[in-house]
């Protein structure tokens, strides 16, 4: 068997599987009011993938790689995230910060003679290192899948810009039943809007993550990248910031700003991943 018909093949029988256990994981969301076995769907799609083919399951990129790449995993999510929320914050598109959930967290960390700042500081060092840490399982699961063997597979058959593009559209559409049920999104904005700014911003990072995947040749840079963007976004800019009117247009993965933030980034990564071949 050629080259290309294998690589036809296991491709098939991964979006195959992954159909059949995305299914069911959008099934056991409704009865487990969680999104772990969603997440954990994609990596068994990919682990079956390779057991059935009889891949080394080492293909999936488990050795750690260069630290440096790792470190950028961490960092980059952080200062997009950030940058995004400045502009937010600069014109007057949301306000720092929701006294509310700063009163909330006080409360929550027993910590009510602290001030505001000192709140907020220790919020997000928490963030920052437990919060963190907690989502590996769930983002490992996701990323088995998408960067451990979607990047690579798709690599034989075609150049940077099509590997980028191709598994960050499939990352991005594997989330819309979501958004269809409504499970994930916001209530200020168009479903279509909601849809092209989502797909426009996991596409973005997808092409990031697709030049972590290659240049480091290890799943974990993608892994750290994934966590790090999804818990600074979600558990302290997006919810440290009071909305207004308008918010739900700029904000968080349903946004115009975090979206075209990483856009620009991804066009830098995009120039550089070229270069690999």
């Amino acid at each position: 068997m050629d080259r290309t018909r294998e690589s036809a093949i296991t491709l098939a029988l991964f979006l195959a599987l992954l159909v059949g256990f995305s299914a069911a994981g959008y099934w056991l969301i409704f009865r487990l009011e969680s999104a772990t076995p969603l997440m954990l769907s994609v990596g068994l799609a990919a682990v079956v993938t390779c057991l059935v083919r009889g891949r080394s399951l080492d293909a999936l990129g488990w050795g750690w790689g260069a630290w440096r790449y790792a470190w950028l995993g961490y960092a980059l999510p952080l200062v997009m995230i950030a940058a995004a929320y400045l502009v937010i914050w600069g014109c007057d598109l949301g306000q720092w910060y929701d006294l509310a959930f700063v009163l909330e967290k006080k409360q929550g960390y027993h910590l009510e003679g602290w001030s505001d700042m000192a709140v907020i500081a220790f919020h997000f060092a928490v963030t920052a290192s437990l919060s963190f840490l907690l989502l590996l399982p769930s983002v490992l699961g996701e990323e088995l899948g998408w960067r451990g063997f979607l990047v690579p597979e798709l690599g034989k058959w075609m150049g940077f810009t099509g590997v980028a593009l191709v598994s960050g559209l499939v990352w991005a559409v594997w989330h819309w039943p979501l958004i269809f049920m409504g499970l994930y999104g916001n209530e200020g904005t168009p479903l279509t809007f909601q849809l092209v700014a989502f797909t426009l911003f996991i596409a973005a990072n997808g092409v990031i993550l697709a030049f972590l995947r290659l240049k480091s040749g290890s799943l974990w840079p993608a892994v750290i990248f994934h966590m790090s963007s999804n818990v600074f976004l979600q558990k302290f800019f997006t919810p440290m910031t009071a909305g207004t009117d308008r918010s739900a247009w700029y904000m968080d993965e349903f946004g115009a700003v975090p979206a075209l933030v990483t856009l620009l980034v991804a066009g830098y990564f995009w120039r550089k991943g070229r270069q690999l071949g």
